[in-house]
């Protein structure tokens, strides 16, 4: 009985602790908000064997062109320092572009990460 309960005891440690390691049950992301809105962004590579090439997408652009820009510009950072550690992008269409493409209320964005 005294080892049931120890065992017991030991779980409930165990999931108090690992529970405050997130900042949210089931969140994969963290919200970042770029002059108040939440935008839908991801990036990822067109080529597998050259992940250093990306492509960023963020929607709905018709709620800010100069946040999703921001925001674009976020997610391209934030790819290159969680897949290379560093920041430094050498962008094919950047944020600073005069024209971006936008499609179907997405704006897409295309970088290189130079580490």
């Amino acid at each position: 009985m005294k080892a049931r309960k120890a065992i017991l005891c030991c779980a409930l440690v165990a999931v108090t602790v690992t529970g405050g390691c997130s900042s949210g049950f089931f969140s994969s992301r963290e919200a970042v908000l770029f002059d108040g809105i939440d935008f839908r962004r991801k990036a990822k590579t067109p080529d597998r064997n050259d992940r250093k090439s990306f492509q960023v997408t963020v929607r709905p652009v018709s709620a800010s062109m100069s946040a999703a820009r921001r925001a674009g510009k976020y997610e391209g950072t934030s790819y290159c320092i969680n897949n290379f550690g560093n920041s430094d992008i050498k962008w094919q269409i950047g944020p600073e572009a005069e024209v971006v493409p936008v499609e179907n209320d997405t704006l897409t964005l295309v970088g290189r990460c130079n580490p």
